[in-house]
């Protein structure tokens, strides 16, 4: 048998794991399995990598020289598929646009726009709760933009080697139950949920902490922060279980409102990324204008919003 990458990545494994069964779980295979491909390994090297007994895995001299060597070898192929990826990519053809985004209101708008404009352009899109990896796919030329949110002044939490343009920035509404008691109310105050359970989906960034350091500048910690996926949250709210926090622009669903919190002590930025020298940079400008038409709709499809704005002409600075 001839030595391969994955031999070298299930080695690392077992090292990592510091046993063959905790290292097939994070693999996903049956320990069996991995233990007969460790036999494979082994004898294609001449010599046992590990010492296993009721403890774990520890690694052989013969183990410590082949992981020695693997830990050098595998970021390095994997740079130089990177590395790849963007030269390639560099020499598609103008009129591709790979996006990738974080749940918001742009990207439909955004997809629709350019499709309507370039009806022979390559459109494909990628979704994700982490900004840091849609960052590092741009910057391994799989994506060629992103939008995601920060929180207030923050930067992007993709912050590294990108360029960034704001599309919009507004105050975070509440997400209430239709019959809960202040669903009806024009704005809340912060501290009159002081008794409430939280729910949020997930996502890299500072929100929560901002969220945590907004309650106790109203006076309260939070009691429960339940953490899970956009449909979760939702009918948790929608029990009456927990309240939200939401985009300003969050198309209206029923059974749920959004509603304002007084003083506006939340914001977010959307914010469209690119690689300042990547072959996509010079559609940039495009698709930015692009990006803040389709906020404009999300906007004016947000009754409570608009009307919000009305109360408040000194905060329309917030949206950009």
């Amino acid at each position: 048998m001839e030595l391969e990458l994955r031999h070298l990545r299930v080695v690392c494994a077992i090292a990592d794991a510091g046993s063959v069964t905790k290292a097939a779980s994070a693999l996903g295979l049956a320990q069996p399995a991995l233990t007969a491909q460790l036999q494979r390994i082994e004898r294609a090297l001449g010599g046992a990598l590990f010492e296993r007994d009721r403890r774990g895995a520890r690694a052989t001299p013969l183990g410590e020289l082949v992981l020695a060597r693997a830990r050098v070898l595998l970021p390095a192929v994997k740079g130089l598929q990177d590395e790849a990826t963007r030269l390639a990519s560099a020499a598609e053809p103008a009129g591709r646009y790979r996006i990738g985004a974080v749940n918001g209101p742009i990207l439909g708008g955004l997809v629709h726009r350019i499709t309507s404009n370039h009806p022979a352009a390559q459109v494909t899109t990628h979704a994700s709760w982490s900004a840091s990896e849609l960052g590092d796919l741009v910057l391994a030329g799989k994506l060629d933009f992103v939008l995601v949110g920060a929180c207030g002044d923050a930067p992007p939490a993709t912050d590294r080697g990108l360029a960034w343009r704001v599309v919009a920035a507004d105050p975070v509404f509440l997400l209430l139950p239709e019959g809960h008691e202040l669903a009806g109310r024009d704005e809340v105050e912060l501290s009159e949920l002081a008794e409430a359970q939280w729910v949020a989906a997930p996502g890299d960034g500072c929100f929560s902490a901002c969220h945590a350091a907004a309650c106790a500048r109203a006076g309260f910690t939070p009691k429960v922060l339940f953490e899970t996926e956009v449909r979760g949250a939702i009918d948790l709210i929608e029990s009456g279980d927990a309240v939200g926090l939401c985009q300003a622009t969050l198309r209206p669903m029923a059974g749920l409102v959004t509603v304002p919190i007084a003083g506006a002590p939340l914001h977010w930025r959307q914010m469209l990324g690119w690689l300042p020298d990547g072959p996509a940079a010079d559609l940039a400008g495009q698709v930015w204008a692009y990006a803040i038409e389709s906020y404009a709709d999300a906007v004016r499809r947000s009754e409570r919003y608009t009307n919000w704005l009305g109360r408040h002409p000194d905060r329309r600075g917030l949206t950009l």
